[in-house]
């Protein structure tokens, strides 16, 4: 797997060694000096054109990375944990990655991806900022088996809709999901007939709505502290 950008090889190197195989480097001074000594063995360096080429395009910012492949967790793990998000359909790497960032950050255990097949994986490592690798993170098709295995070990399933209740005025179950469902869409209906409780976020100013990173993260904080 290949990633590429200074924050998110930085955050790679300084966290997880093991999973390092090649480092490219296309800008020099990119390294901090103990990095590069740390590294110097596995460092190639590029020229300007074969880094483009190898991040198809991308702003690379003169590094770039051969990772391990991410090993996803499994449903059985999932359900050890006490507080999940779980994605109804959600496709857009950037609100992923930043869904993960702030799960991470804000005390989430695990990150459930479903009604999708595949997701582009190095392109969430980085618009996760590193935290993908550290998240335990998995895509199951179908929602309604996480819903279900999930309930069956003494989960409460929240989803988060316009017309919920206030998250400011409520208290959560100690072993909790999180759903939430894509910008265009909301939660889908059959996900939303097995959930327990909507939620929303109650507003300052009459708005449409928040982009759904930007309510996950507030969301996520809320449910981590105000727990029953």
């Amino acid at each position: 797997m290949i990633i590429y950008g200074k924050q998110v090889c930085l955050y790679a190197l300084e966290h997880h060694p093991e999973m390092i195989k090649t480092v490219y480097i296309a800008k020099k001074g990119i390294l901090p000096q103990p990095l590069f000594h740390r590294f110097h063995e596995k460092i190639k360096f590029l020229e300007e054109k074969w880094a483009q080429s190898m991040s198809k395009g991308g702003n690379h910012q003169g590094i770039l990375l051969e990772i391990d492949e991410l090993v996803m967790t499994t449903l059985s793990e999932v359900k050890k944990n006490s507080f999940v998000v779980v994605l109804d359909g959600l496709t857009d790497v950037g609100n992923i990655g930043a869904i993960i960032r702030s799960a991470y950050a804000l005390g989430a255990e695990a990150v459930v991806a479903t009604g999708v097949r595949q997701l582009n994986m190095p392109a969430i490592v980085r618009s996760s900022s590193g935290a993908l690798l550290d998240m335990p993170f998995m895509i199951q098709h179908n929602i309604l088996d996480v819903l279900h295995e999930c309930r069956q070990v003494g989960f409460t399933a929240y989803g988060a809709a316009m017309e919920g209740t206030s998250v400011q005025k409520m208290t959560f179950s100690s072993k909790r999901l999180l759903v939430l469902g894509s910008e265009g869409k909301g939660i889908s209906k059959k996900a939303r007939a097995k959930l327990d409780t909507l939620v929303s976020i109650e507003m300052k100013h009459a708005f449409d709505s928040l982009n759904v990173s930007a309510a996950a993260a507030i969301l996520i904080h809320r449910m981590g502290y105000a727990v029953e």
